[in-house]
């Protein structure tokens, strides 16, 4: 690849969106300031996922590109991905799911490297803190299985510098995945870093309040962190129609993730 040193990456977020309502405010917002735009197409949502991003437009409009493209096929997916990697035109992409929330140190040292080296790298892997059964709650890191950059745990590659020979996205819904020209997985690649600029992927909460949802919601329970420090994306202003982060799990979920959490444990480690 041949890059110009003397040039300041610019970087676009790629966000796909379907019924993400409990989280996509505080997920656009944590990195909005800090990228040049955020490309948002959402996939039929029928929750109030559309009606927050428009919120979000009246604030943040010169940095939003937003298309509601409507229901995917899930065969299609990859190349709905595909498309929006064509569209963005911009030196880096930021991958960015609407259930991802940086905190502002994380972020900032992100776009820092790549401005910084983002000339001579190709990706950045950074780690991922993961609440299960609610906000207060963690899964433990041992079940964490990606392997990444000579690491195993909770751990994504986040950011694509697109100068990368034939870069494209491929393969099947839920294994989508950005390749090279070699059709050899990015993360696979020489010139990947891992970074220490977690953020906190809320894949395992109730992102919608729709039953019908593409929620990942796990019964299960992890461990308190003391004194814990949130994104303080969550300690801002925001809409009413957003709901309120601190929420705690109760009732019969409650009861099902103290059931199943053990469970879950002693599978982990068996496997």
């Amino acid at each position: 690849m041949v890059f110009d040193k003397n040039t300041k990456m610019t970087i676009w977020a790629n966000c796909i969106v379907n019924n993400e309502e409990n989280f996509v405010w505080f997920s656009i917002m944590s990195v909005v300031d800090y990228v040049d735009k955020i490309l948002i197409w959402d996939t039929g949502s029928t929750d109030k996922t559309v009606e927050i991003i428009k919120e979000i437009i009246k604030i943040k409009g010169n940095k939003i590109d937003f298309e509601e493209v409507g229901e995917v096929d899930k065969n299609k997916f990859s190349k709905m991905r595909q498309k929006m990697l064509e569209k963005s035109k911009c030196d880096w992409i930021l991958v960015l799911d609407g259930d991802e929330i940086w905190w502002e140190d994380s972020i900032k040292r992100l776009i820092k490297k790549i401005n910084t080296d983002g000339n001579k790298i190709e990706g950045v892997v950074v780690p991922m803190v993961i609440p299960v059964g609610d906000i207060y709650h963690f899964q433990e890191e041992s079940a964490g299985q990606y392997r990444l950059t000579g690491r195993k745990g909770h751990l994504s590659l986040r950011a694509i510098n697109k100068k990368i020979s034939g870069l494209h996205v491929a393969w099947p819904y839920g294994k989508e995945s950005y390749l090279d020209g070699d059709s050899r997985p990015i993360q696979q690649r020489t010139e990947i870093i891992f970074l220490d600029a977690p953020y906190l992927h809320v894949t395992h909460l109730k992102r919608s309040s729709l039953k019908r949802s593409p929620n990942k919601f796990k019964f299960e329970l992890g461990s308190n962190k003391k004194d814990f420090k949130y994104p303080e994306v969550f300690y801002k202003a925001y809409p009413s129609i957003i709901q309120s982060p601190w929420v705690k799990i109760s009732g019969i979920d409650l009861v099902a993730a103290k059931l199943m959490t053990p469970l879950r444990k002693i599978k982990r480690r068996l496997l």
